[in-house]
């Protein structure tokens, strides 16, 4: 019987989602404990890989089972008791014989925060970026990404997709106000802090990162706004901006 579970991870100590032979991951934490449970081996396919240090919220992945009823007997709470501190299953629901967690999604989005000053309760989830940047800018350059594009200029080196072709329906720079700022008193102003968002049809490796790194190089006056254009339309992955780091990225929702 196939089931799809749901679940949200701080990828803070993984090398990302997909099984590695030498490295820890979501996926072969979250197939070990679910191979213990059910007492058969078990090959769980998520929504996408997500890269080293990335965090989700709401992943979507499948597998499938011998065992008929996986609601009844406190599956859920056995299950969160033996994965690690970073891995939270909020549920598993049977599924459709053919729904297939990564090729029937049809839209993802991600979000990247940065903090515009040293704050001592943001460097484990945000990019500290103190370079003076025009957001504006920022953008005015995002925008040029929406529609369908080839964007094999943000992909990282050596992948093995089929092809590099997304259709991108959000790219939009937002300030906002963290918790501890907002409720506890913390000392913050107006556009320290900032978050990124995309939204697409499916990402390429390393993209999202690659992305975010080019429009803070615009942001910083070392680009103009037209240069992401260029990038779009035939560059390659050493014209764009360098990868910012992915501890600050959450893959936070996948549509079906």
């Amino acid at each position: 019987m196939r089931y799809k579970i749901i679940l949200s991870y701080d990828g803070s100590d993984f090398c990302g989602w997909q099984m590695q032979s030498d490295a820890k991951t979501i996926q072969e934490c979250l197939q070990g404990a679910l191979s213990t449970l059910l007492k058969e081996e078990i090959a769980v396919t998520g929504a996408g890989r997500t890269d080293s240090k990335v965090n989700a919220i709401n992943y979507t992945a499948h597998f499938e089972t011998s065992v008929p009823d996986l609601e009844a007997a406190g599956f859920g709470y056995k299950i969160n008791a033996i994965l690690p501190h970073g891995i939270k299953v909020h549920g598993i629901v049977p599924a459709e014989p053919e729904f297939h967690a990564r090729f029937d999604a049809r839209q993802r989005e991600y979000k990247y925060f940065i903090h515009r000053k040293k704050d001592p309760f943001m460097g484990r989830y945000s990019y500290l970026y103190t370079f003076p940047i025009d957001v504006g800018a920022m953008n005015e350059a995002a925008a040029l990404l929406l529609g369908k594009h080839d964007f094999s200029c943000f992909e990282k080196v050596g992948s093995d997709n089929k092809t590099s072709i997304c259709t991108v329906s959000k790219a939009v720079w937002e300030t906002y106000t963290p918790d501890h700022v907002r409720v506890m008193g913390y000392p913050g102003e107006e556009g320290d802090y900032l978050v990124f968002t995309i939204r697409a049809d499916r990402f390429l490796r390393n993209m999202v990162r690659a992305v975010v790194g080019s429009l803070l190089e615009i942001g910083r006056g070392r680009h103009e706004v037209s240069w992401m254009e260029r990038l779009v339309e035939g560059g390659s992955r050493s014209d764009a901006g360098e990868s910012v780091p992915g501890n600050a990225l959450f893959l936070t929702k996948v549509e079906y």
